[in-house]
């Protein structure tokens, strides 16, 4: 499964505490998915390339790298799950 899915974060951000535990939840059922976590703080570049307006966001690509969907706030599981499903 080439699905990437990136998790910018900050370290004073309570609501990505609790996305770390979904997205969690999500590498416990579908290992094959990357996961990859940016602190918006050092990874100030990365972030304003994506367009990053605020944390926690988790944005979703396919394997040619196209967004489909992006996610502001503490995501649920089901909706991370049915955009990895749409990135397939």
């Amino acid at each position: 499964m080439d699905v990437n899915l990136l998790f910018f974060s900050s370290s004073f951000c309570d609501p990505c505490i609790q996305t770390r535990g979904v997205l969690k939840q999500v590498a416990m059922l579908l290992p094959d998915v990357k996961i990859a976590e940016l602190d918006v703080a050092r990874d100030n570049a990365e972030a304003a390339k994506a367009g990053i307006r605020s944390t926690p966001t988790i944005v979703v690509a396919d394997a040619d790298g196209t967004e489909v969907f992006r996610a502001e706030g503490v995501p649920t599981l089901n909706q991370v799950l049915i955009a990895l499903a749409k990135a397939v």
